[in-house]
């Protein structure tokens, strides 16, 4: 029996056919290095379009196999910086531990989250817990699969509060091309995805929203196609009339270019339409 995915995961090859491959409004570029010792290196910097803001990250991570462990460090232009350490497959088999720490030197906030995560076959359980001065926040989430099908569950409880702040269902389907995904979010949102892989060059996806109290369903409908090993086309609509398309192209082994632009149906002659552009080099 297959491990099924953590519970943040379900649904994901139909989400990534709607979100990747697009950039809207953003000028992107991201490096990705590796030393001769391990260190992997990952940049990435993106100016806003609309406002000029420039973004900017650097992570760097080092990988001790011998013992499970991987080292995190991370910086953005937010000045915060944060550690990670996990630890995998050593204290149990299945079991990841990780400990998560932010800081802030302007404001002097900090952060700090212990996460664990266990997954054997037809289960996979999640379990974090951030620390605040109230008092910490519990995130539980726990997967279950048998033949395909799959049922899932996650929660946060505040204790500060004493209560559940989040409260989340989802049921889902899945074989090797096609995959269905429903959900229910705190009894109040409810959603849906489909996403279909009809054949080696082409993958479809559509998803489904609704909120109870509303009488609008939101939804939607996207497609991958690759034109060969090095190119690949995006498309995707929704029922605001929002056109996203977006072209990929591996110009040479480790440099991709990616362009892709937003159109607003509704309002095509007044403008407000978004380009994108991003460069992803990896050596």
């Amino acid at each position: 029996m297959a491990i099924p995915p953590s519970y943040v995961d379900l649904g994901k090859s139909a989400r990534d056919i709607f979100n990747k491959g697009y950039g809207f409004g953003l000028v992107k570029l991201d490096v990705k290095t590796k030393s001769a010792s391990g260190v992997e290196f990952t940049t990435s910097g993106s100016s806003n379009t609309d406002t000029g803001k420039v973004n900017g990250s650097l992570e760097t991570k080092y990988k001790w196999a011998e013992y499970g462990l991987t080292f995190t460090e991370k910086w953005n232009t937010d000045n915060t910086l944060g550690t990670e350490i996990a630890i995998e497959d050593q204290i149990a088999k299945g079991l990841k531990l990780t400990f998560d720490t932010t800081f802030s030197p302007n404001t002097g906030k900090k952060s700090g989250k212990i996460k664990s995560a266990f997954k054997r076959e037809c289960l996979n359980l999640g379990c974090d817990v951030d620390f605040d001065f109230a008092g910490p926040a519990i995130h539980g989430s726990a997967v279950f699969g048998y033949e395909g099908w799959l049922g899932g569950y996650q929660m946060t409880f505040d204790s500060a509060k004493s209560k559940l702040t989040r409260n989340n269902f989802s049921v889902g389907y899945k074989t090797g091309d096609f995959q269905l995904h429903t959900n229910v979010n705190d009894g109040s949102e409810f959603g849906g995805s489909i996403y279909q892989k009809v054949s080696d060059s082409l993958e479809t996806a559509v998803n489904l929203a609704w909120t109870a109290g509303s009488n609008s369903t939101r939804f939607g409908i996207a497609a991958k196609y690759k034109l060969d090993s090095t190119a690949s086309i995006s498309a995707k609509v929704n029922n605001s009339s929002l056109v996203g398309v977006g072209y990929t192209q591996t110009l040479r082994p480790g440099v991709k270019l990616t362009l892709s632009a937003l159109i607003d149906g509704k309002s095509i002659n007044a403008g407000g339409h978004k380009l994108g552009l991003g460069l992803e080099l990896e050596a």
